[in-house]
């Protein structure tokens, strides 16, 4: 079990960068008064959702990094997935999951493959043509996060 978890949570990971987007003073998602949500511009759970299904395919298909999925419960991590985004990007969805710093402790992610899993977010997002400003907000945020995911800055590549 603890290994599933593991694997799900460097995928919530990812999502959890949707979070930061929120900026002291604004509204959801980076947003200011007036201004559509970042989830309402992605296009909302379903447009959500087709992304999450690539990018989990993608991250599948990894090599570099696939086996830390090998035990997952991909229609489960699916869901926690959208709902992470859902929520983070001011959306009408509540994620029920861990914080990611206790998720991945002991977990050995390198900053290899956090980087590998990042590569594969961003090629997602340029399949479905997500508009730069957007793409920004989604990845301006890995940067602190991969602090609390990461626990070796040499790459492992396992």
């Amino acid at each position: 079990m603890s290994q599933r978890m593991a694997s799900l949570s460097l995928i919530l990971g990812l999502a959890l960068t949707v979070a930061a987007c929120n900026t002291v003073g604004s509204g959801p998602a980076g947003t200011t008064a007036g201004e559509k949500s970042l989830y309402d511009r992605l296009g909302g759970k379903t447009a959500i959702t087709a992304v999450v299904d690539d990018f989990v395919g993608r991250v599948a298909a990894d090599t570099r990094i696939n086996g830390k999925f090998a035990n997952a419960n991909i229609p489960r991590l699916k869901s926690m997935l959208v709902d992470q985004i859902c929520q983070a990007s001011g959306g009408p969805c509540t994620y029920t999951g861990r914080d990611m710093k206790s998720t991945h402790a002991g977990m050995g992610v390198s900053s290899g493959d956090f980087d590998a899993l990042v590569g594969d977010l961003v090629a997602t997002l340029n399949k479905f043509k997500v508009p730069e400003r957007e793409k920004n907000e989604l990845l301006g945020a890995l940067g602190p996060m991969k602090g609390d995911i990461v626990e070796k800055p040499m790459a492992s590549m396992q």
